[in-house]
């Protein structure tokens, strides 16, 4: 996974907040730790939805960046199993779909799924800061 930079601003919205970031690629969960790094949150990374879902059950973190295009259980598979929690074990988590596939009918797939945004692939580092600090704040709920 590529992020483009322009011009990363960070936001204090994000700092201490626990922040889980699933991908079965080492790298892009590599990259997307560098770049949320720089804003103080707290990032825990996965590299599969199963071990996603148990951070999401354990730890109850504020927000989930899922790659969609995962082997044995894919991202949407992920936040279905996540909104049939209840609230209190994760059930209303923030979400964001990361996804190399930006057509309407993907998009409109991965929020029928139970995510609130979706980021197309390569990155951009300002808007993926900007879309993960109004989902902590709610603004984009």
């Amino acid at each position: 996974m590529r992020v483009r930079d322009s011009s990363v601003v960070t936001s204090p919205k994000l700092s201490g907040k626990l922040i889980l970031v699933v991908d079965d690629d080492p790298d892009a969960r590599e990259l997307m730790l560098r770049l949320l790094a720089i804003t103080n949150a707290s990032i825990l990374t996965a590299c599969s939805a199963a071990e996603a879902f148990n951070f999401i059950r354990e730890k109850s973190p504020n927000l989930l960046i899922s790659d969609i295009g995962m082997p044995t259980e894919d991202g949407h598979e992920l936040i279905r199993k996540v909104r049939s929690l209840p609230p209190e074990s994760g059930g209303q988590t923030p979400a964001v779909a990361l996804t190399a596939f930006a057509h309407s009918e993907d998009r409109q797939r991965a929020l029928g799924a139970g995510y609130q945004m979706q980021i197309a692939k390569p990155v951009e580092s300002a808007k993926l800061l900007s879309v993960c600090a109004s989902m902590i704040d709610g603004s984009a709920l």
